[in-house]
């Protein structure tokens, strides 16, 4: 029989209901529930009902004879999901109870067909790209982690900026006082680094992101760089002001003046289900209620011409101004 691990936000009583019902809809459908031992504690304790039969992770049940997580909650519990099952093959399939809920597949709303997806198999698995975060102090390396969405360094002290260095590629790109840096991923394109000002990026494109938070600089801009590359931020000694790595804001780390942190792509990706094919557009539109109001749409028309390289590069009632300086320059009186 197939098992599928239950993973709720067991602090809200919301969380548990959804987590009761799918339990009962999974154990309906001829599949065994898997939870937490905790979880399923505060579950038992929350609905003083019959629950039914569970298996319990790591006793009766591993991550290896798990088929796929159903998360309920929040992005913040999709994160944390993500960490129990880092370097597994088990993808996360995630119903949003929280905000904004980028991470999310469905909502609460849509529980019972979601276990019915998980029952039909009728989901894909994306790959989202992850980064290997190292920590070093001097010549040492202090720490080594990974994040889904970011890895971002910031102030320790309310009251004061650090100094940074931002590099790319084992060269430094400015230097500045700042509140801090994210380095991100696209899928954390829409977290962290879109409060600082990064940019949005489809999750299909292959990039790592570099935005400075409230930076002092002329030059502070986003970056957007190969996925190949090694992102840094080493906190200068200059001044005694001391920082701090957080990962996804689950994991962390003090940084000492002198501190170098390093991203890079991680080999280990997450795995996320997903039973919707809706363009990212669409979910960017409708997760950040965005103004659409006087969109017409893509023209649809018999005589539209059909995308092809055999069109001329200029069409007929469009007219070509070349620039000035091309122009015949008018004759000097004195001068031939």
């Amino acid at each position: 029989m197939r098992r599928i691990l239950v993973l709720a936000h067991t602090g809200r009583a919301d969380a548990l209901r959804a987590a009761f019902d799918t339990c009962v809809s999974l154990r309906d459908a001829g599949l065994i529930p898997v939870m937490q031992r905790e979880d399923l504690a505060n579950l038992r304790s929350a609905i003083p009902v019959f629950v039914p039969e569970v298996e319990i992770l790591g006793e009766e049940a591993s991550l290896v004879d798990v088929d796929l997580a159903v998360v309920l909650g929040g992005d913040g519990t999709v994160l944390r999901s993500a960490e129990l099952v880092r370097g597994t093959d088990v993808p996360l399939l995630g119903v949003n109870l929280g905000h904004v809920g980028f991470l999310a597949e469905s909502e609460r709303s849509d529980l019972n067909q979601t276990v019915q997806w998980v029952v039909e198999r009728d989901y894909i698995v994306e790959e989202r790209m992850a980064l290997d975060v190292t920590v070093w102090f001097g010549n040492r390396r202090v720490a080594t982690t990974w994040a889904l969405n970011e890895a971002a360094v910031e102030k320790a002290d309310r009251e004061r900026m650090i100094e940074v260095v931002m590099e790319v590629d084992g060269r430094p790109i400015s230097t500045f006082g700042c509140d801090g840096m994210v380095m991100a991923t696209p899928t954390g394109s829409t977290a962290y680094a879109f409060s600082a000002g990064g940019p949005v990026v489809w999750p299909e494109v292959e990039a790592l992101i570099m935005a400075p938070i409230s930076a002092h600089a002329l030059f502070a801009k986003p970056l957007v760089v190969a996925p190949s590359s090694k992102m840094a931020v080493e906190v200068l000694s200059r001044t005694d002001a001391q920082g701090v790595l957080w990962c996804d804001g689950r994991r962390t780390i003090q940084l000492p003046p002198g501190s170098r942190v390093e991203v890079t792509r991680s080999k280990i990706p997450v795995r996320l289900a997903r039973v919707n094919q809706t363009p990212f557009s669409e979910r960017l539109v409708r997760k950040f209620e965005l103004p659409t109001r006087g969109w017409r749409g893509p023209v649809k028309h018999p005589e539209q011409d059909p995308v092809s390289s055999a069109l001329p590069i200029v069409a007929n009632g469009i007219e070509v101004v070349e620039p000035r300086n091309l122009e015949p320059r008018p004759e000097t009186k004195g001068h031939p």
